[in-house]
């Protein structure tokens, strides 16, 4: 199944006999957190998932965004009344970083059939609501593992051996700037493929020809394993679902600079070149 979905196929969905569940995950690093938004308006249905505290584990030294403990996600995930028997469909205020989480999430843990609404809740021109609904509890167990997962000697090895793409933006890469973390640069090894570039002005992820073109010209052409590392494991998974819609299998590092900056004996590049 297709890793997007347009807002036009679904309001078809919803309209069908096995509606999709919701999953509105609307999240802005460093910002307000937007629950509030979510209970002023949302897909009819939606339930709201907190990214910070639901889709990942407390801060520390592995990271910004860690994995969150799997008997606490998929408790989560099945009071929102995600089941692996339905449909699942992720949406957020359009950056699509959020979804992307959640979407990887789900399809790591297992879930068959997850898609996240390409361009956000600023597609939908249906009927919004407004509340917390109360779904009916799913089922869905998560079995870690379904798709590849890269620790931090993994993302080194991989940087080596095949690609790894840096998925910040170029300046973060480079070490000009560093807002967030404690160390500026890049994974040696690791190539400049900043997430921003997968999406139009619109914000809506670039074609699938388009992607597949962008991706083999960093060397993504089907022939070596990829991974993609960000600044905690959002952006990434965004450039993960960028991949997928180009038909390219790619492994996230969930630690992603947030890991790696943090641990003063791993080594440093910086610069617009990979080492």
């Amino acid at each position: 199944m297709n890793a997007i979905i347009s807002a036009s196929r679904l309001a078809r969905d919803l309209a069908g006999p096995t509606p999709p569940v919701l999953l509105d995950v609307r999240w802005q690093l460093g910002g307000p957190h937007l629950r509030s938004a979510y209970e002023e308006a949302h897909l009819p249905g939606a339930v709201f998932v907190d990214l910070d505290a639901e889709l990942a584990g407390p801060a520390g030294p592995a990271g910004r965004h860690p994995l969150p403990d799997v008997e606490e996600f998929g408790a989560v995930m099945r009071a929102a009344g995600v089941s692996a028997d339905r449909d699942v469909v992720v949406y957020d205020g359009g950056q699509g970083w959020a979804a992307a989480r959640a979407w990887w999430l789900l399809r790591w843990t297992g879930h068959p059939s997850v898609r996240v609404l390409d361009g956000g809740l600023g597609r939908w021109s249906g009927q919004l609501e407004s509340g917390t609904p109360t779904p009916r509890a799913g089922t869905f167990v998560p079995v870690p593992g379904a798709v590849e997962l890269l620790d931090a000697d993994g993302a080194a090895e991989l940087a080596r051996s095949g690609l790894l793409l840096d998925a910040r933006a170029g300046e973060r890469y480079r070490g000009e700037v560093e807002p967030v973390d404690p160390v500026a640069g890049h994974i040696p090894g690791a190539v400049s493929a900043p997430t921003t570039e997968n999406v139009t002005e619109k914000g809506d992820l670039r074609p699938a020809e388009e992607l597949a073109a962008r991706f083999a010209r960093l060397g993504a052409d089907g022939t070596t394993r990829v991974g993609v590392y960000c600044g905690s494991g959002v952006s990434g998974a965004h450039q993960v679902l960028a991949l997928a819609v180009a038909g390219v299998p790619a492994a996230l590092y969930v630690g992603s600079w947030s890991e790696w900056s943090a641990d003063p004996s791993r080594p440093v590049a910086k610069g617009p070149e990979p080492s």
